[in-house]
């Protein structure tokens, strides 16, 4: 498959509107049945320069891929920073509010504040999810204005950093996951919910890592 490379014609209009710092912003696990889901958000300002050349959609590279594309990013960017929520919170809260804790987490730990958020999708899920239900340290979390592109992570460079981020992430925590639990292949799967993964839970049970609200047994 020929695949495109991203480009940075977005990036460079909304420098070109006035926004002196770019924060692009993308997520990974929200259709895994284990574990967090993470939010990866990259700042870059009008002097970037060239992107890495070969940098594309986390989920058009393989592994080892994006593994050694994560150096040439973290050189390439002006900040960066990874949120997570938990297992236990999106049961609590649901998938969308989860998102939006992990974003604003992402957001409360960058040096370099972003005067607008470019986002993957078609909806804001940042923007005013009840952050005081995660707790009094989000609630004072200011986010910018937010702007939506759907397949964002494949046109646009930056975010397209920002879904490799996410992704080698949690990536890394899912084989972490694997060695205490054993088992489910999570190493693999990626806490997906694969035939031998709903086996294995039939098998082992449901772990505190297993988001239970997604119905797993039924």
């Amino acid at each position: 498959m020929n695949v495109v490379p991203p480009t940075l014609d977005v990036e460079t209009q909304l420098f070109s509107d006035g926004y002196p710092w770019i924060g692009s912003l993308d997520e990974v696990g929200t259709g895994s049945a284990v574990g967090p889901c993470h939010c990866a958000i990259v700042v870059i300002g009008p002097s970037c320069g060239p992107f890495p050349s070969r940098l594309r959609d986390s989920k058009l590279l393989s592994a080892p891929a994006r593994e050694s594309l994560v150096p040439e990013i973290e050189r390439w960017v002006s900040d960066y920073a990874i949120g997570s929520a938990s297992a236990q919170e999106i049961d609590q809260f649901g998938l969308t509010a989860a998102l939006g804790f992990a974003g604003r987490r992402a957001l409360a730990q960058l040096s370099v504040v972003p005067s607008i958020v470019l986002l993957d999708g078609q909806r804001d899920w940042l923007t005013d999810k009840r952050p005081s239900l995660a707790g009094a340290d989000l609630t004072a979390v200011r986010v910018p204005r937010v702007i939506t592109r759907v397949k964002a992570d494949r046109h646009c460079a930056s975010v397209a950093a920002a879904s490799v981020l996410a992704k080698v992430r949690r990536d890394a925590l899912l084989s972490e996951l694997a060695m205490q639990y054993p088992g489910y292949g999570w190493e693999r799967n990626k806490g997906y919910v694969t035939a031998a993964h709903r086996d294995a839970i039939i098998r082992l049970g449901l772990t505190p890592e297993h988001r239970r609200s997604w119905n797993l047994l039924d």
